[in-house]
């Protein structure tokens, strides 16, 4: 049988950007706009132009794509028409060959939000429809709150719709702006504009994540024939964030019925990208991804307890409702005192490590990572110390280097600004090959920079590392986080440091100690002999 096309709309550039706290630049909105037009996406929205300087400036130096690029702005204002409307010419002078426009789709709205009659809202809806498309673009209507207005006055948010549609709109976009409404009620009010004779090849879908139903409702509204669904990477979105694309992709190429169903822009080689974007815009945003993200999530596919792995070592499928390799991601057997031969073998195996079941090393190794959780480490989330740990007990670990002295100094003071600041200084010194090297640095917190003595240890620790310096080039912390592990005058913390290089790999290390700086210190060193490790490095 064949598939139907259902089409992708991504709104990251425009909605997402109304995430609190992110703002995306020129150079970010081409790099994004250029992932997703990899990953496959039929549209583009790269925002409002006219509505901020940054918009304006991007559709002007937007990339070329094979996804149709889309701006974004509002129907015409009452009392002008279409041709004289300044905001509408705005969007359309971007000269994108797709526009979208909102509009009011709730008689509440029109009336208390707008001031304007039910019949002047319908007929700015219209003209600003057939204004788009006597300029030969592809229209699309945003029917703002439809579903809070077809619970309402399901009779006007109809006559809305049909209006645009009528007006020529290539696509009516039903919107639960609020994010308030149920699967059952989306699919029932989708299902209503089809039977009013908008065809669902013409019914779009855009949907809120504010009580966790974005891609439900997305689905519920494809299962009722609409053909065009819209969301962001990552979720991103106001408040509560859009129907998440990483999540709703894959779904529809891997799940039944919607795999077998429909086809879209996304081929099952492109889909192994997915992981790799999905971190690349949290980079972007300096944020650390989600590990419980479903699909690229790193707990996505992490299986703890040994039942768990003893089966997947039988058939993956036991515990796993996908290739993780279908989706750029991979499998994690995390490492702890929980843990059973199977994980452990399995996890060595991930590490390139082969040892036989019934190995003496089997049960050190088990023994050793026991001791050390209950000294206060943490296996768990920490799966690169967990590797050194074992080739350590099975006497497969380099040594590289011997760190034989580090110090570090923090001093608070006031700048020619007479603001406080804090000044940390490290010295290193390592023995590589027989030869001793000092290394010297420091790090500024002038307050907000995520700055301190461990960055200027990590500074010193990579400035020279003599025949290893141009494996660590490209080596970088992106994550440090501290527990404290007991209370009192016993007190232990435990630091977890995720590094990243330039191939995109990340990986935990941890380190425990009384002394946060000491804690903080191990971790960094198990990081960088990890990095030596997987790059090939052969101690001197």
């Amino acid at each position: 049988m064949e598939k139907e096309r259902l089409y992708l709309y991504d709104t990251t550039l425009r909605d997402g950007q109304q995430t609190q706290g992110v703002q995306f630049s020129i150079d970010e909105k081409k790099q994004i706009s250029q992932a997703l037009d990899t990953l496959g996406v039929d549209f583009i929205e790269g925002g409002w132009p006219g509505a901020n300087p940054t918009d304006s400036a991007f559709f002007e130096a937007r990339p070329d794509t094979r996804a149709t690029f889309t701006a974004f702005g509002m129907t015409k204002r009452s009392g002008m028409s279409a041709e004289n409307d300044d905001v509408l010419a705005a969007v359309l002078n971007a000269g994108t060959p797709a526009v979208c426009l909102v509009g009011k789709s709730h008689d509440f709205h029109v009336e208390t939000a707008l001031g304007i009659t039910l019949e002047e809202n319908t007929d700015n809806i219209a003209r600003s429809m057939a204004h788009i498309v006597a300029q030969g673009r592809e229209a699309m209507f945003d029917a703002e709150h439809f579903f809070d207005g077809f619970k309402a006055n399901p009779t006007y948010a109809l006559q809305a719709v049909r209006a645009a549609y009528d007006a020529g709109a290539r696509w009516v976009v039903l919107c639960d702006t609020n994010g308030g409404a149920m699967p059952a009620e989306v699919h029932e009010a989708t299902a209503a504009v089809i039977e009013a004779g908008i065809p669902g090849s013409h019914v779009a879908i855009h949907t809120h994540n504010d009580c966790e139903q974005a891609i439900a409702n997305s689905l519920a509204a494809i299962d009722a024939g609409a053909r065009q669904v819209q969301g962001t990477l990552n979720g991103l979105g106001e408040r509560c964030g859009n129907a998440n694309l990483t999540t709703l992709i894959p779904i529809l190429l891997t799940k039944e019925p919607y795999a077998s169903r429909f086809q879209t822009g996304v081929t099952a080689e492109a889909l192994t990208g997915l992981t790799r974007i999905s971190r690349m815009l949290d980079d972007i945003l300096n944020r650390v991804p989600s590990k419980q993200a479903a699909f690229v999530g790193a707990s996505a596919f992490a299986h703890k307890a040994g039942l768990h792995a003893s089966a997947i070592l039988k058939d993956p499928t036991t515990y796993e409702h996908i290739d993780p390799k279908s989706v750029g991601n991979e499998r994690v057997i995390p490492m702890s005192n929980q843990a059973g031969q199977s994980n452990l073998i399995k996890r060595l195996a991930d590490a390139g490590i082969e040892v036989q079941k019934g190995d003496p090393a089997l049960a050190r190794i088990l023994s050793r990572i026991k001791e050390k959780e209950s000294q206060g480490y943490s296996f768990d989330t920490a799966q690169a110390s967990f590797e050194l740990l074992a080739r350590d007990e099975l006497g497969m670990l380099p040594s590289f280097f011997d760190v034989k002295r580090y110090k570090v100094t923090v001093e608070r003071r006031k700048n020619k600004y007479t603001q406080r600041v804090s000044l940390s200084e490290a010295v290193v010194v390592v023995k590589i090959g027989g030869e001793k090297m000092l290394s010297v640095s420091d790090s500024l917190d002038e307050g907000g920079s995520d700055r301190g003595p461990v960055n200027a240890l990590a500074k010193a620790l990579g400035k020279d590392l003599g025949p290893y310096q141009e494996m660590i080039a490209d080596f970088k912390l992106v994550d440090f986080k501290v527990r404290i592990t007991q209370g009192g005058t016993e007190a232990v913390t435990r630091v977890i440091i995720d590094s990243e290089d330039s191939n995109g790999r990340r990986w935990s290390t941890v380190g425990v100690s009384a002394n946060i700086v000491d804690a903080s210190f191990e971790a960094l060193l198990d990081a960088i002999n990890c990095k030596l490790i997987h790059d090939g490095a052969v101690a001197v």
